[in-house]
């Protein structure tokens, strides 16, 4: 009898553990169904505009990569998760995306604080993630199954500082986002490169996202007469900043990075934003054939102009479609290795390779703001 009791107890373990795959037991060629892919983004919140342009981009890809034939035989179905650009909502989307959807792959986030809380969170789990344009160094540090498909801080660092040299700004002020990893990155590596190429950091004065008023920080940067002024946060703030600089007659350049790029930034800069300069990933200038056929298709299904962020979106789930049908699979850790040979894509941001940091090896563009459009300036490669 206590035999029997051992063995009906042990029956529903047994049956439990059958179901189980193992490791390598996972979706491949021959599976049916949808693949779910998914993403995390800033749809509403204080950089929806990011959100809502790399969403664009990504849904793009997935309904080009349907239309003609799917994956494998298989159909993506992209999963989206608003992320409310609130700090901790990316975690909690992200376990969701993982535990709820079962998800092969993530795709996300713009921001970089962001895409450091969901990282290890798909590291743990095996989950293969694909930033669009989070350029902080510390986003694939967390371990082999993160990956992007933008260039990172310690380069775009380099860009601007290096562009500042080149139009004689040798005395120039920093104003970072404290609360913004992207924004404290890029303003370190500037400096670097400024401080050991004959330049000087005459000022340094700091802000938080959210922040209205900036004539205190202003004020403190024109008493050290700078040549141009680094304000290394995202669009939410730079207009402002840029309207505050003029109205204290502060009326040297300003540079930013990709965190520049939304329309809003001319919204609210206005006129005083004219004549500054940004990094980013692409222009909508370039005549590329890939990129003027980006563009046509962007606005025949938004009836809208796409920015960099739209673009990095598309750029990241042609990549990951990619590299599914480069695998014959979606097993997490052949997925993987397959992200990691991307060599030479043609993406419509320019050709990726992956490098054995999982960053992606590319050129980015200067922009000027000129009446009231991101005007091309140069490219400049790795």
């Amino acid at each position: 009898m206590k035999r029997l009791r051992i063995l009906a107890l042990m029956l529903p373990l047994l049956a439990l553990s059958a179901c189980k795959k193992a490791p390598s037991d996972s979706a491949d060629a021959s599976a049916s169904g949808d693949i779910p892919i998914g993403e995390f983004a800033s749809l509403t919140g204080a950089t929806a505009s990011f959100g809502q342009s790399s969403h664009k981009g990504t849904q793009m890809a997935v309904d080009e990569i349907n239309a003609g034939g799917g994956v494998l035989g298989r159909k993506l179905r992209l999963v989206t998760e608003d992320d409310q650009s609130k700090p901790g909502e990316a975690a909690i989307v992200v376990r969701k995306l993982i535990s709820r959807d079962k998800i092969v792959a993530l795709l996300g986030e713009v921001a970089s604080s962001r895409s450091l809380e969901a990282a290890p969170i798909c590291q743990q789990a095996g989950i293969p993630m694909i930033s669009p344009a989070s350029t902080n160094p510390k986003v694939t540090e967390a371990g082999d199954m993160i990956f992007r498909v933008c260039f990172i801080d310690p380069f775009q660092g380099t860009v601007l500082s290096k562009f500042a040299l080149s139009k004689g700004w040798k005395r120039v002020a920093v104003l970072t986002d404290v609360k913004q990893d992207y924004s404290v990155g890029l303003s370190q590596f500037f400096k670097a490169h400024i401080a050991a190429n004959g330049g000087q950091v005459v000022s340094e004065q700091s802000y938080s996202s959210g922040d209205k008023d900036f004539k205190a920080q202003l004020t403190a940067i024109k008493g050290t007469d700078p040549e141009a002024i680094l304000a290394s946060g995202y669009y939410t703030e730079a207009g402002l900043i840029a309207s505050q600089a003029r109205e204290l007659e502060l009326n040297v350049p300003l540079l930013g990075g990709d965190g520049w790029d939304a329309p809003a930034l001319v919204e609210v800069g206005g006129k005083a934003i004219e004549g500054s300069f940004f990094s980013n990933h692409f222009s909508d200038e370039d005549a590329a054939p890939s990129i003027q056929a980006f563009l046509k298709k962007f606005e025949a299904k938004y009836g809208q102009k796409p920015d960099a962020m739209a673009a990095l979106g598309y750029d990241s789930a042609m990549i990951l479609a990619d590299a599914i049908k480069r695998a014959g699979a979606t097993d997490g850790l052949k997925l993987k290795e397959a992200i990691a040979a991307t060599k030479n894509f043609p993406a419509v941001t320019g050709n990726i390779t992956l490098n054995a940091q999982r960053n992606a090896d590319k050129p980015a563009v200067m922009l000027v703001v000129k009446e009231g459009k991101f005007r091309y300036v140069e490219t400049v490669s790795p």
